[in-house]
């Protein structure tokens, strides 16, 4: 197989009839390429889901009040649904082998200044387990804790562009005292988050601090949880219902009343976004696979007429003397390197077009378009399948005539 005439022989087929090999190779191209586009652009909506989520848990349900909207049992609409920590310690206990982590917020705006510097800044007022909900990154220090929540001290973890804003760039930030509106707080770790800068200009403390500084009570604006991971989504779903319907009895809203008390249950996103893309990669898979099976099928159709138009040729060399294993094995070498070479080109091309036209597809949905390393394999794999197919039948036909009748043919 590796013998210098043998492969001579081959480049001077291909290079003699230039229209038919580029005709074969143009057929197989398209279909690599095609096949590179929808999974490129299937993979582009994965990512743009992914990233959309991407600082939060996957399994996070997010608990909201208003107010209601509707009259119910002898209270009027328009009733201020307001949190107390009493709520949270009830989901807490009473939903107990459902709930993984939980925590409570408040929010402030807040004046920061450090020495000369200063800016304004969110301040979030949290229970400790929101460091594993909003997935925290700690890269100095530690966060907050269950020794700050019940000494209720005035420590604080910022956020990284937070550091860069109010302290030098080498400066040791641990340790240091910022002042919020007025109140000295000291700065126990500093933070990333994959949210992007707007996760990065916030200041988080202990809720309980918070709840005794801005206002001396038990309020809270929102309760945040994630459900447990074993969890399938209809059980997250059907947790989530339940709880929503559990804390408007608690309430006495409206079973039908969205407005008073907003339950909005990852599960239900992440539940849908599955069974789209699944959907949408078994269509691509079908179309995909198709194209591919067209490209197969016309490269056979050509490889069949490229041996019919060979059969002097090959009755000669079966007349010199060559076997059938050696006519065989010209024809499909022959066949898998055209395939090959072309499915190649067509593979660079559609991911060459996949990184040109990414940056203008994330206003439909599709971030970073491309394909996996697993995929670039099986193509591999395929299209040297696709040529040995393509070129083994019609080289096993060939291989069977005889030199008289080969030699007879017009």
């Amino acid at each position: 197989m590796f013998d210098v005439d043998f492969w001579r022989e081959i480049f001077q087929s291909i290079d003699k009839n230039r229209t038919r090999s580029l005709l074969s190779g143009f057929t197989v191209a398209f279909a690599i390429l095609l096949f590179t586009v929808l999974f490129g652009l299937a993979n582009g909506l994965n990512n743009f889901f992914s990233e959309a989520f991407v600082d939060d848990a996957a399994n996070s349900i997010f608990i909201r009040s208003g107010r209601t909207t509707k009259a119910h049992k002898g209270l009027q609409s328009g009733r201020r649904i307001q949190f107390k920590n009493k709520d949270y310690d009830y989901i807490k206990s009473d939903f107990d082998p459902s709930v993984e982590f939980i925590t409570a917020r408040i929010y402030r705006n807040v004046a920061a200044s450090y020495k000369n510097e200063k800016n304004s800044y969110l301040l979030r007022a949290v229970h400790p387990d929101h460091q594993y909900l909003e997935k925290t990154r700690m890269t100095q220090g530690r966060y907050l804790n269950q020794r700050d929540m019940q000494s209720r001290t005035k420590a604080i973890v910022i956020g990284d562009l937070v550091r860069q804003d109010l302290f030098l760039k080498d400066e040791n930030v641990i340790g240091e005292y910022i002042n919020l509106s007025g109140i000295l707080y000291k700065v126990v770790g500093v933070f990333k988050d994959d949210g992007g800068d707007d996760e990065e200009r916030i200041i988080y403390m202990s809720l309980t601090t918070a709840q005794q500084i801005y206002g001396n009570n038990d309020y809270v604006d929102q309760i945040n949880l994630t459900y447990n991971p074993e969890m399938d989504y209809n059980q997250a779903i059907d947790f989530g219902l339940d709880l929503e319907q559990q804390l408007k009895e608690r309430f006495t809203v409206a079973k039908n009343d969205q407005r008073a008390i907003r339950v909005f249950n990852m599960a239900m996103q992440n539940k849908g976004i599955n069974q789209m893309t699944s959907v949408l990669g078994i269509l691509i898979l079908i179309i995909g696979s198709g194209t591919l099976i067209a490209g197969i099928v016309g490269i056979s159709n050509i490889m069949i007429f490229i041996v019919k138009e060979r059969t002097k040729e090959i009755g000669i060399r079966k007349a010199l003397g060559a076997s059938p294993k050696a006519i065989v094995a010209l024809i499909i070498t022959e066949s898998i390197l055209i395939t090959t070479l072309a499915g190649y080109f067509g593979l660079v091309l559609g991911v060459g077009f996949l990184e040109w036209i990414g940056p203008s597809l994330k206003q439909y949905f599709i971030t970073d378009p491309g394909v996996s390393q697993s995929l670039v394999i099986t193509a591999t794999i395929t299209l040297i399948t696709a040529g040995g197919i393509a070129g083994y039948l019609p080289a096993k036909k060939a291989s069977k005539i005889k030199p008289i009748v080969a030699l007879r043919d017009e």
